[in-house]
């Protein structure tokens, strides 16, 4: 990611297309697992929070801690792509398991039909 911000805006979004497609499915599918769902959508948005706080991590060493500006730049950048990767890896192992609980609750019917519907 470029920055914090976009970082967080990208989670947001991704945190929202989910819930709003499992809140869509939620109303529309009967017999549907309401509870496993709404676990699923707490999942999610618990989710989002945690990478938009971890993400909200500041560089703790300044300028001169480092030999020359060239050193401290890099230092800098390279201690944000890592954190970024570990905040991003972990948002997508929490929605994983989300979308896992998720795919739980719909009842193997509409399942079928779904996959009958593909072919």
């Amino acid at each position: 990611m470029a920055n914090k911000r976009i970082f967080k805006k990208y989670v947001e979004s991704v945190g929202d297309s989910a819930c709003a497609s499992m809140v869509d499915v939620y109303e529309t599918v009967e017999n549907i697992d309401k509870a496993k769902v709404a676990d699923a959508v707490e999942k999610v948005l618990c989710a989002v929070a945690a990478a938009k706080s971890n993400a909200d991590v500041t560089f703790d060493k300044g300028v001169k801690a480092f030999a020359n500006l060239k050193e401290y730049s890099k230092a800098k950048q390279a201690f944000f792509k890592n954190l970024f990767k570990k905040v991003n890896e972990d948002f997508y192992n929490d929605l994983d398991e989300a979308l896992k609980l998720f795919n739980s609750a719909v009842p193997q019917e509409v399942k079928d039909e779904n996959k009958e519907a593909v072919k």
